[in-house]
């Protein structure tokens, strides 16, 4: 039986158990709530069979949660990183300071840092204010985040200022991640906090989201435009925050003024009526067809509000093509939703909770053991020095799963892959800090053992293939997202 964590409805007392983590909400069947279980079972159906890539999703109607579910090894306790999706939330907490008074959308940037600005800045630059930051209309012809970190001599901030700004700010948007950035910068300036620090009191303790994690700097600054790791009830969280027009249990947390800006569209960023990366920008939220708007992230993480329709859908994915998961979202979810309750239908209701308690990650498919498997057991196989940091590998075969011993720049690691099921261990394959991970193998043939490794805290989920030639190993790593061209490179490892 798999482990995925599934509530949808009041339908047995096996899933209200595992509602402890979002008890702000209350579950409710979906046609009690005008939404057919049929839409949310065929989006689930569809997204499996054309995407594949889904790692979880929460549907919320009327404050309750109609349907939720994790596909394994990801599930309902674990963090995920939600690249530009953090964006909406450093918005929430601009708007929070502009209602404490501490600083307001019309303040220029260089007021905050007349030591870093540069000696004759441009008049460009000098008109620069908080809600061009705000409406990815800074006035730069391209992204300014690439630019952080390439002079050590330099802070970010000073990075930031020194560019040129080729466009009049507020007449010309381009999606900046160093603009949030800069914004996060800002907080911490007029407030003495972090941008986490100062939303957990105001945010995160209200709406119940514990320990969120937020990356940072070296100089201590998080990042603002990216960075942030929260579950996916979070994510809803944030959603039903907006939908409530900054009211939570009966607590303003939010000035309804600042949702109804943040949602609207503030700056036009295209006219194509069949692209929802062409609808407008908000306050660090896109606007979407249909009068919706959303939180977006790098690779499938969002966080859609649906006003007219009352309802909130968040998902985490890891996904090339950001459309196709929303474009599900409107043929599906969007349209099974109705004015008015539907009859209830258990039938239906009862195939979506079994498909969603079985929900997981496609395990490879072959064979779970090899003629070969005694022969390579325990070799370790080296590589001369290559662009991936790897120095060896080796693999141990058991009966019921395998381990890989892994030694890199990172140092040496090893994490158990089981054979049609998720082993869970953590990594360094990756980065300099232990990720999580989850492992699935499979022999596709004799000589050539392929690995599914989820680092199920974020979207990436790599295949390792394992080709045993003549006394070698050649070894790929072909990563399923990628902010650059993603091709892998095969290494030879021999046995010293």
């Amino acid at each position: 039986m798999k482990k995925s964590i599934i509530t949808i409805g009041l339908v047995t007392s096996i899933f209200l158990l595992t509602t402890t983590a979002i008890s702000q909400f209350s579950n409710a069947t979906p046609e009690s709530q005008g939404i057919s279980s049929s839409a949310i079972l065929k989006f689930i159906e569809i997204g499996e069979a054309e995407i594949d890539a889904l790692h979880s999703v929460m549907i919320l109607r009327h404050g309750q949660i109609v349907a939720q579910g994790w596909w394994e090894p990801y599930n309902a306790q674990s963090q995920h990183m939600l690249y530009s999706l953090s964006k909406s939330f450093t918005s929430t907490a601009i708007g929070m300071a502009v209602a404490e008074g501490k600083l307001s959308l019309d303040d220029t940037i260089i007021s905050f840092f007349p030591e870093d600005t540069p000696e004759n800045p441009s008049d460009n630059l000098k008109a620069m204010r908080i809600r061009d930051l705000l409406s990815m209309n800074s006035g730069h012809q391209q992204n300014t985040s690439d630019k952080f970190g390439r002079d050590p001599n330099e802070t970010w901030v000073q990075t930031y200022l020194s560019l040129e700004v080729e466009h009049k700010p507020g007449t010309h948007f381009v999606y900046n991640s160093g603009a949030s950035y800069m914004l996060s910068a800002i907080l911490q300036k007029v407030t003495g906090e972090t941008l986490l620090d100062f939303l957990t009191p105001r945010l995160f303790e209200p709406l119940g989201i514990e320990k969120p994690v937020w990356e940072s700097n070296a100089e201590g600054i998080n990042f603002g435009g990216w960075g942030l790791s929260v579950k996916t009830a979070d994510i809803a969280k944030l959603g039903q925050l907006y939908l409530q027009k900054g009211m939570w249990n009966s607590q303003r947390l939010l000035p309804e003024s600042w949702v109804e800006a943040a949602s609207s569209r503030q700056t036009s960023n295209g006219s194509n009526p069949e692209s929802d990366w062409e609808q407008g920008y908000g306050y660090q939220f896109w606007m979407c067809r249909h009068n919706l708007y959303r939180g977006d992230g790098a690779f499938g993480q969002y966080c859609i509000v649906m006003p007219e329709q009352d309802a909130v859908v968040a998902i985490t994915s890891g996904v090339p093509d950001m459309q196709a998961v929303m474009n599900l979202v409107w043929d599906y979810i969007l349209t099974g939703m109705q004015e008015d309750v539907l009859p209830e239908n258990p039938e239906m209701l009862k195939k979506l909770n079994n498909k969603l308690s079985s929900l997981s990650i496609k395990f490879p498919e072959g064979q779970k053991s090899s003629p070969i498997a005694k022969e390579i057991s325990g070799k370790t196989y080296s590589f001369i020095a290559n662009g991936q940091g790897l120095k060896s590998l080796k693999l141990d075969v058991n009966k019921d799963k395998y381990v890989i011993t892994i030694k890199n720049g990172n140092g040496v690691h090893s994490f158990n892959c089981g054979m049609d099921a998720w082993e869970k261990g953590t990594s360094l394959l990756n980065g300099p800090t232990p990720q999580p991970v989850a492992a699935s193998g499979a022999w596709i043939t004799p000589d050539h053992f392929v690995v599914k490794l989820c680092l199920y805290e974020t979207p990436y989920r790599p295949r390792l293939d394992l080709k045993f030639v003549d006394g070698e190993l050649h070894f790929t790593q072909t990563p399923n997202v990628s902010f650059g061209d993603g091709k892998p490179e095969t290494l030879v490892g021999k046995v010293k």
